[in-house]
């Protein structure tokens, strides 16, 4: 590949990037789009959406840039919490070591690359990539002192910086755990395979174990049940709700009488006694109900009846989350939000084959809860497993209910399927690696000979078409690694992103990276494993050849992907098919909203680091166009983080020692590589200063996960212990209790962010009186009216 091959890709992708940001400048203008690119604002602030129309809104500006820029880390860090400001660490960490790279290998080794051999050099736009690596310096040259140079200012540097950030960041950590408020998940444990008894329940057991062997600090447990029908039912129950809401809140605007009844256009009390149906009355036929909402409210209608009717015959309490059954009646406007019962005093449910071997326990301190978390509880390892539960919205219920023994068969089934989906994808990047090789590509298909004379064409399939088609397959990643690792049978949602971005991560490094470095046909590439000692070189050898697809594949799936993280463009395409198709002007709640897609972010921000790094010193001219993306990527996250995602649990930045282990891994093979390079090279000087410097990082990691890794895995019982005793002398004992009752809830009737509401205004307290009286009289009329009265 040349130079103008090069240049051709980054002038697709530029213009790629420039279109896509300068259309999401306009489209976040746009009143109709707030959803989309105001998501977490929405949910949290109010935002006027009457703004009349002007034109500025049809121009493209920078001003989103300006305040990505501006923010602050606290703004950061109220936003998205620590997970969000422990990613962009990333970034930052990131462009400060390859700004100090760049500035050594551009300036210093980029021209002894160029001159490192006596030939007559072509027009820049002309030269082949390859006389700017490493490769075009000729054996034994002594200008190999300034690639060990650089080298080690490389690997100090970002050793250096990895100790700022590891130290910055363990900090940060535990001053969330120190400065949060009460979280439920420091006083609760989750314990699993809890032991089957004929003479009582699961609960039972958990009550007669804890009761005996914790019995200063056990509080109380709540068991994990079989999700099934129940759940549905919630779920329509929601739906319903949202239905009946979104009417309400469209014909509250108008205060005519209802032309059915006479009532205001607020009232939803209408109900056939026979409950044969459920039609919605509204004031005008500015917004009529559609065929498939009647049928969906019906249906729901139904299953709500047909579950009090089963209830009332069998007589016999069933809450669902271990409470008193009082069937599924609505609150009126006076009364307050529906609220799931959990308190110990109700927690057992009359089937007690209901019950998953599982339970939530609660105990009187943290220190007492992380005792009991990493203590064996039993002789048998494989009974009473125990482990500090994730936060209450971070549980992933469905999860739950796998049986304990299950978990390690499920693992190995997951790796064996993820090492199959890596073999399987080498094809693709066969196919692509094919393209990069112009000489072969046109043995294989002599027909394209004639497109390929062409210079644009040549360089089109050359430099921009391989990565592009990489990146197409690479969307696929993703979604099948957060399938394996729901498989698993992980019970958080933060333990499933991490699991499948450790996943996405190791697939990437190995097919972007080794598998394009060693490509050919697949038996070479599984032939070359066949000498370990021929690694090294082997490496060193393809890196430097292979740098070009790899600036390629920065370009692409690097520059493109963040105009198309902005501008969000599925969500975009559902907004205007709700809007403009389905005819529904009704912003979506907070169920519908993202959270950061840490799983597929961090492996790209760590893939682009070990190119940079093994690249560094091969092939410098990568470096320039990564550091592009790294401070577009800054500004992409933080407005993103600020505007768009909206984080629902806290990890603390558990992520981080993986960022870590990954960018040591990334030194170190940056290190072996230049002892290959160094020794085909012959030059025996930089391969004996190469090697100290390898077991240096290696000393440097240990120091690091000595040092900084037990405060990501274990809470400390110091702070531990004194958080217990600042909640005793401020007395909220009682107050953690309470809430230890309400917060791991399984069936919610309905989701928190409808259990309250404060849009109860009515016409006027005239109309209010005579609508309270009249639906008084038809309550009198109709009992099962109190059945199913939903206000809002």
């Amino acid at each position: 590949m040349d130079i103008g091959a090069l240049l051709t890709s980054a002038g697709i992708n530029i213009a790629i990037c420039v279109v896509l940001l300068s259309l999401y400048s306009i489209l976040r203008k746009q009143p109709s789009n707030v959803s989309v690119y105001f998501m977490r604002r929405l949910i949290s602030e109010p935002i006027k959406h009457s703004d009349p129309f002007h034109f500025e809104r049809l121009v493209p500006s920078a001003s989103w840039i300006v305040r990505a820029w501006q923010a602050t880390n606290e703004e950061i860090l109220a936003a998205g919490g620590v997970d969000a400001l422990v990613f962009l660490r990333i970034v930052v960490f990131s462009i400060r070591v390859f700004i100090i790279a760049a500035a050594i290998c551009v300036f210093l080794l980029l021209p002894v690359n160029y001159y490192g051999q006596e030939m007559q050099h072509k027009q820049i736009h002309s030269e082949s990539l390859e006389v700017f690596t490493i490769g075009n310096v000729k054996e034994g040259s002594k200008w190999f002192w300034t690639h060990c140079l650089a080298l080690y200012v490389i690997s100090c540097s970002a050793c250096v910086l990895l100790h700022f950030e590891y130290k910055n960041i363990t900090k940060m950590r535990l001053a969330h755990i120190t400065g949060s408020p009460v979280n439920p998940s420091h006083f609760t444990v989750l314990v699993r395979s809890i032991p089957c008894s004929q003479n009582h329940s699961y609960s039972k057991s958990v009550e007669d174990f804890f009761s005996t062997y914790y019995p200063a600090s056990y509080v109380s447990h709540q068991m994990v049940y079989r999700a099934g029908r129940v759940d549905k039912l919630m779920k329509d129950a929601e739906k319903m709700y949202r239905m009946l809401k979104t009417i309400e809140s469209q014909t509250k605007k108008s205060y005519m009488p209802c032309c059915l009844c006479g009532k205001s256009t607020h009232s939803f009390e209408a109900l056939n006694n026979d409950a044969e149906s459920v039609e919605i009355k509204t004031s005008s036929d500015e917004f009529q109900p559609s065929q498939r909402e009647k049928k969906d409210v019906e249906k729901i209608y139904r299953k709500l009846k047909t579950i009090e009717t089963q209830k009332k015959m069998s007589s016999t309490p069933g809450c669902l989350c271990g409470g008193i059954m009082h069937y599924f009646k609505m609150l009126k406007k006076e009364a307050e939000s529906v609220e799931c019962k959990t308190s110990s005093d109700r927690s057992q449910p009359s089937q007690t084959d209901k019950e998953r071997p599982a339970a939530f326990v609660f105990f009187r301190t943290r220190y007492a809860a992380i005792v009991a978390a990493q203590v064996l509880q039993s002789s048998n390892p494989m009974l009473w497993v125990t482990q500090l539960a994730p936060e209450p919205n971070d549980v992933y219920w469905s999860n739950l209910s796998i049986p304990y023994k299950q978990i390690w068969l499920r693992k190995i089934a997951t790796l064996l399927g993820a090492i199959v989906f890596m073999f399987v994808f080498l094809a693709p990047v066969t196919f692509v690696q094919g393209l990069t090789q112009l000489d072969q590509l046109r043995q294989t298909f002599p027909f394209l000979k004639g497109i390929l004379k062409q210079k644009f064409m040549n360089q089109l399939v050359t430099g921009y078409l391989p990565s592009v088609i990489l990146m197409l397959f690479m969307y696929a990643v993703p979604p099948t690694m957060m399938l394996f690792s729901t498989i698993e049978g992980n019970v958080s949602h933060s333990e499933r992103k991490k699991s499948a971005g450790i996943k996405v991560l190791y697939f990437t490094i190995w097919n972007v990276f080794f598998v394009n470095v060693l490509s050919g046909s697949i038996i070479r590439q599984l032939s070359v494993f066949s000498s370990f000692r021929d690694i090294p070189t082997q490496l060193a050898k393809a890196v430097p050849t292979q740098a070009t697809f790899f600036t390629t594949y920065v370009l692409t799936s690097g520059w493109a992907s963040l105009s198309f993280e902005v501008i969000q463009l599925f969500p975009l395409l559902c907004n205007g098919f709700r809007r403009f198709i389905l005819r529904r002007q009704e912003e979506p709640c907070s169920n519908h909203a993202l959270t950061f897609p840490h799983h597929t972010e961090i492996p790209r921000l760590l893939l682009f680091g070990l190119l940079g790094f093994t690249c560094s010193i091969m092939a410098p001219l990568i470096l320039p166009f990564l550091l592009v993306y790294f401070f577009l990527a800054f500004l992409v996250y933080r407005n993103q983080i600020l505007n768009v995602y909206v984080p629902k649990y806290e990890s603390g930045g558990q992520f981080w020692p993986v960022v870590h282990n990954t960018t040591i891994f990334s030194l170190v093979l940056t290190q072996v590589i230049a002892l290959g390079v160094f020794g085909i090279k012959r030059s025996p000087v930089a391969s004996g200063f190469t090697i100290p410097l390898i077991f240096l990082t290696l000393l440097f990691n240990e120091y690091c996960r000595q040092r900084f890794s037990p405060v990501f895995k274990r809470s400390p019982a110091q702070v531990l212990i004194e958080m217990d005793k600042q909640d005793e002398n401020w007395g909220r004992a009682e107050e953690i209790y309470k809430l230890l009752r309400t917060a791991y809830c399984q069936f919610p009737l309905l989701s928190l962010d409808l259990s309250t509401s404060q849009e109860l205004s009515m016409a006027g307290n005239s109309g209010q009186n005579k609508d309270e009286g009249s639906s008084k009289d038809q309550e009198s009329h109709n009992p099962d009216l109190n059945e199913i009265k939903l206000l809002s």
